[in-house]
């Protein structure tokens, strides 16, 4: 078997872009999810310290902080070695309890708590805290800045191009002039909105026990409130909100419209990708070209639009299993099956597509040099867009039957430019200011607000 490095990965996203979303690692590896199990598994014994139950009164709460590190100290042989008792008990949480009982007896001092590391939890009371802490830091180092870059460079040429006119397209044919950066602005006006949606969706966890309503901790000690206990413990040590009624594992509702959230972004970033792929084959922009890159294989002269193309295609893979974890997560047989196990194992595939996606659009965004000439000739070349303009007016004035005037001079397939329009103007039965306004409308300056 081959050994796994960059030209071995399966994955693309480990193999061919390891360098773009290789930061990924740091939150949906399989070293990063036990890492995040162990963080949790600490945080909880420290919460229960801090509760206090009966036998952890006497614990010393200056050890906290050496409790800490053991996950913030967290390397990878300290994961292989969680694997190796893994390999025993063929449990992987139960193999991070085990662990963190031999990180407690290199501590020394702390046999007689040991028992509660993991008291009363069941495995997805780790995953379901261990795997939205993991998005949440996720999104918020990884994915927040970088699509926040994205928006922030598409605004820049939304104002660098505000007063560039440009013919619109409607079905592909010449339409009621625009303005560049107007167009552009509509993409950051989507992204900002949905972005505002995603980071307003509730980043939840399961945790309750076995079956979601404590029973082993309240038989233990029912003299406590395990559910107001829950609430805080996910809320001040790992930043998240507890789902209060749950089966034995997530509902993962709030996780699906996370990825939803993320999906409909992705959308509009596919929907941008293929009209700045467009005005590239229009010639509206030209591509910068780097010195020794390879345009074709065939064609010397060619610049290829290969960052659009590649970030439309990354978002389509992206999408297909944002999709599947959306509607697959929130359905489960009764109170569990392990259904969601294997699925959730596959968070870091969307969230690595995206990453490599947003880059590519960067990078395609950073190459575009503006072809004013090209925007400029084919508004020459298409007057009968100030048709609509024209009938406007011409309504105002409650001039007789205008769509049909214009109609007749647009619609016969011959070539209408300034003077067809300019000797149309004088043919209509309106006063001189009235055609003086008319003339002064052109396909560059009709352009809205």
């Amino acid at each position: 078997m081959l050994e796994l490095d960059l030209l071995t990965a399966v994955s693309p996203i480990d193999g061919r872009y390891r360098t773009k979303a290789g930061a990924l690692a740091e939150y949906f590896s399989e070293y990063a999810l036990i890492k995040y199990r162990v963080q949790v598994e600490i945080e909880y014994f420290i919460t229960l310290c801090e509760l206090p139950l009966p036998q952890l009164k006497c614990f010393d709460h200056t050890r906290f902080e050496s409790l800490r590190d053991i996950y913030r100290n967290f390397t990878e042989a300290d994961a292989q070695r969680i694997k190796e008792i893994e390999s025993v008990t063929n449990h992987d949480v139960k193999a991070v309890e085990y662990f963190i009982k031999e990180q407690f007896d290199k501590l020394g001092g702390l046999e007689k708590y040991k028992e509660f590391i993991h008291f009363g939890l069941t495995s997805q009371d780790i995953n379901n805290t261990s795997v939205p802490l993991s998005i949440k830091d996720a999104l918020e180092k990884e994915y927040y800045p970088q699509i926040q870059k994205l928006i922030d460079q598409l605004a820049a040429y939304a104002e660098e191009w505000k007063d560039i006119p440009m013919l619109a397209k409607t079905h592909g044919q010449p339409a009621s002039p625009t303005r560049l950066g107007k167009e552009i602005m509509v993409f950051v006006y989507r992204l900002r909105r949905q972005l505002d949606i995603l980071k307003g969706c509730a980043i939840t966890a399961k945790f309750g026990g076995a079956t979601g309503n404590y029973n082993a901790h309240h038989v233990a000690y029912p003299e406590f409130d395990w559910k107001a206990f829950g609430n805080k413990f996910v809320a001040e040590k790992l930043g998240l909100e507890r789902e209060e009624y749950t089966t034995q594992i997530s509902n993962y509702d709030n996780l699906g419209a996370i990825f939803d959230a993320m999906k409909r972004i992705n959308t509009i970033m596919i929907d941008m990708n293929r009209d700045f792929w467009q005005y590239i084959s229009m010639e509206y922009f030209k591509q910068k070209i780097k010195a020794g890159e390879v345009g074709s294989s065939a064609m010397p002269h060619k610049v290829n639009p290969i960052d659009f193309e590649n970030a439309e295609g990354n978002l389509g893979m992206a999408n297909a299993i944002f999709e599947h974890l959306s509607s697959k997560l929130p359905v489960s047989r009764l109170q569990r099956d392990l259904t969601d196990s294997t699925v959730l194992r596959n968070i870091g595939v969307p969230f690595g597509h995206t990453i490599i996606a947003i880059q590519s659009s960067l990078k395609g965004l950073g190459k575009l040099l503006l072809n004013e000439h090209k925007i400029y000739e084919d508004l020459d070349n298409c007057w009968s867009v100030v048709a609509e303009a024209i009938q406007t007016i011409l309504r105002r004035e409650a001039y007789p039957n205008p769509y049909e005037a214009l109609k007749a001079l647009t619609r016969t397939n011959q070539a209408i430019n300034e003077a067809s329009i300019k000797d149309f103007i004088e043919t209509l039965e309106v006063s001189e200011d009235i055609k003086k306004e008319l003339r002064a409308i052109t396909p560059h300056n009709y352009t809205g607000i």
